[in-house]
């Protein structure tokens, strides 16, 4: 009686394939510009619009935000925030608009509505999804505080600076849910994410219209060595932002505070081992993450 063979089961890829397989995906989609890149809420394009016309009114700017209730009420709630130090309580949106400014609203409601976009439908995704959206909630907490603080930068732009600086990763999670690989392998895709984000966050930015100033941070805030200048730019708060963060998680980044120039450009105090902040700036930074949540 011949004897049976047993198949034995196909090995699983390896990271160091599945990375290649998920960067060289990536890589065609980009230079066949099938990349499905996300695009700006249309409520966000609306508003945005009303803002920069100079003869809009508090008015028609609260109607446009109007037709979305929660945003509408989410800047209520911002706006009677502590942090607004208002001495009275605001109870319509057309007072909300009026305590934080129209260039304020503006850039908060496209910081807010751009956490629609970190939406997936595999779990793993998902998970890794709400991971880059938190992280962007810690960075813009922390550079709005500190433009606030130590530069003359609208602070609302360098919030708005920091929700977006990672945008570029969304298209390749996007991506990624195609391969069921990237599930077992975390790291082969946080790799392709360091790799590619800041390109394709570059050219996210550029088709929703932002300034050079802000579509350019994805490129620029990782360059811990940037030199350009005397006065910090964005790019420098979320540079600073992401150590200071990166700080007070789990890993620390191997940069030396003293060496970096856009630490310097802010006249933040370091010691020899990490960035310190005042209590004070301390609990604004909560406060600001605490309304971005």
């Amino acid at each position: 009686m011949p004897e049976l063979q047993m198949q034995s089961a196909p090995e699983a890829p390896s990271m160091a394939q599945v990375e290649l397989a998920l960067l060289r995906d990536v890589r065609d989609a980009i230079e066949r510009e099938q990349l499905t890149l996300p695009t700006l809420p249309e409520v966000a394009l609306a508003i945005r619009n009303a803002a920069d016309d100079p003869d809009v009114s508090t008015a028609s700017l609260a109607r446009e935000i109007g037709k979305d209730p929660a945003l509408s009420a989410r800047l209520i709630q911002i706006a009677n925030s502590p942090l607004m130090r208002g001495r009275a309580s605001v109870d319509s949106l057309n007072g909300a608009i009026t305590r934080l400014g129209m260039d304020f609203v503006k850039n908060l409601v496209a910081g807010l509505l751009v956490e629609q976009m970190f939406l997936a439908t595999s779990e793993t995704i998902e998970v890794r999804m709400r991971k880059a959206w938190e992280h962007s909630v810690e960075v813009a907490s922390v550079s709005f505080v500190l433009a606030a603080h130590y530069t003359r930068l609208p602070p609302e732009q360098a919030m708005l600076a920091g929700l977006i600086h990672e945008i570029g990763s969304l298209p390749i999670l996007t991506l990624a849910e195609q391969h069921p690989d990237t599930a077992q392998n975390p790291e082969a895709l946080e790799r392709v994410i360091r790799s590619l984000h800041p390109k394709l966050g570059v050219e996210i930015l550029r088709a929703w219209d932002f300034p050079a100033e802000l579509a350019e941070v994805p490129v620029r805030y990782a360059n811990f060595g940037r030199q350009h200048g005397n006065d910090a730019d964005f790019s420098d708060l979320i540079s600073v932002a992401n150590l200071y963060v990166w700080q007070r998680g789990e890993h620390h980044h191997p940069v030396q505070w003293q060496k970096v120039p856009a630490v310097q450009k802010l006249g933040i105090a370091v010691d020899t081992e990490s960035l310190e902040l005042s209590e004070e700036l301390l609990a604004q930074i909560e406060e600001t993450r605490s309304l971005l949540q």
